[in-house]
């Protein structure tokens, strides 16, 4: 039987601006992301989705990203590798205290948006995100993206001596690489719940993706990611859910995997 975790990127609200439908999500996922004030989050959204996450028994993961609060973390900054080290270290940090407040524990760590997909591409941003992970806890575990380079990306984490856990998007279109199409493009963001279930399925079923242009892109992971800002994200996260147990699949938190 094949077993699956759902993860969901949450915590993206920030001060009076309210984003995503984190609590209605959460009844659906295995495993949240947490943003950590640099891309979007406060304290006290921190806080809340930790409290949150431990009500509804999932697991919490940090999602630290560039400081972009204005470009939500989705552009691309030129830092300097001691620069996202710090990054990285100063937002896993803060989830981590947060978790502790809340008699919880961290599990693993995704990063969000632009410092995710350059890593894809660049094998020294992947080191210097695992070297960080590894200085503040060694047993957390390292999402990154499945596809093309995903070999490569887990032997230099393994390097580093942290565990990796592969993910793949059921609402987001790949190119004919196997990367994640850019977000700025038509079709790169999927909304129909029916389609995106059926779609989850079918990866998880036949370990492979259809590219944008058809292309067949053989695909390993151990995670799913869903978005909580998606267009009807609920009722999408719900049919994903529902269909994959129905087609025989257990979903189950990563580090349970």
């Amino acid at each position: 039987m094949n077993t699956i975790d759902l993860n969901c990127d949450m915590g993206e609200s920030f001060g009076a601006y309210d984003i995503g439908r984190d609590k209605e999500v959460c009844t659906y996922i295995t495993s949240a992301n947490i943003a950590c004030g640099y891309h979007a989050g406060d304290p006290l959204v921190m806080d809340k989705t930790v409290k949150m996450a431990v009500e509804s028994d999932v697991g919490v993961g940090a999602h630290p990203g560039y400081p972009d609060l204005v470009g939500f973390g989705r552009r691309n900054m030129d830092c300097s590798m001691d620069e996202i080290r710090g990054f990285v270290i100063y937002q896993i940090g803060a989830l981590q205290a947060f978790c502790e407040a809340n008699g919880t524990i961290l599990h693993h760590v995704k990063p969000h948006g632009a410092l995710y997909n350059t890593a894809v591409q660049n094998e020294e941003i992947v080191c210097t995100i695992a070297e960080a992970i590894s200085a503040v806890n060694p047993e957390l575990l390292c999402v990154v993206q499945a596809g093309t380079n995903a070999s490569r990306m887990k032997q230099i984490c393994q390097d580093v001596g942290v565990k990796v856990v592969f993910e793949a998007f059921a609402d987001r279109a790949y190119t004919n690489n196997g990367t994640l199409l850019p977000r700025r493009l038509p079709g790169a963001v999927m909304t129909d719940p029916e389609q995106v279930a059926k779609r989850a399925l079918k990866m998880i079923k036949d370990h492979q993706i259809i590219s944008m242009d058809g292309s067949v892109i053989p695909i390993e992971f151990q995670t799913l990611c869903v978005h909580g800002d998606t267009p009807g994200a609920v009722e999408l996260v719900r049919h994903i859910r529902q269909t994959l147990e129905i087609g025989g699949v257990t979903i189950k938190r990563m580090d349970l995997i």
